[in-house]
């Protein structure tokens, strides 16, 4: 899941918390990690890096806060995309949705479109 290591140095001045939300934050940054990127569970990075679950949740929480993540329930977390607030790719989205309700497209048949059209 995750293409970089996060590394907790215990004898650090910075909290564990607090070295897992500045890892992550740079590799978005620097493009290390992509938007999109799914990042393993609370649970998972927890028992990865020996941490307690509530210190790497606190991390998650920070780095939603900041915009760098977003959490989708049971589908998981992932990298946010900044274009995704785009308005030009806003406006194209809605219109195209519009279009696609009008003339009677599910809403995979629309997604089925887009993914035909982005593989050519």
């Amino acid at each position: 899941m995750i293409t970089f290591a996060v590394a907790v140095d215990p004898t650090a001045t910075e909290p564990p918390f607090e070295q897992i939300r500045r890892q992550v934050a740079t590799a978005a940054n620097d493009g290390t990690l992509a938007p999109g990127h799914k990042l393993p569970t609370v649970r998972q990075l927890a028992a990865d890096l020996g941490l307690a679950v509530n210190t790497v949740a606190r991390a998650y929480r920070e780095l939603e806060a900041d915009g760098v993540i977003e959490t989708h329930g049971r589908r998981g977390t992932f990298l946010a995309s900044r274009l995704l607030a785009d308005a030009d790719a806003t406006t194209a989205a809605e219109g195209y949705v519009a279009t696609a309700r009008r003339i009677g497209l599910s809403r995979d048949e629309a997604v089925r479109l887009v993914e035909q059209e982005w593989s050519r």
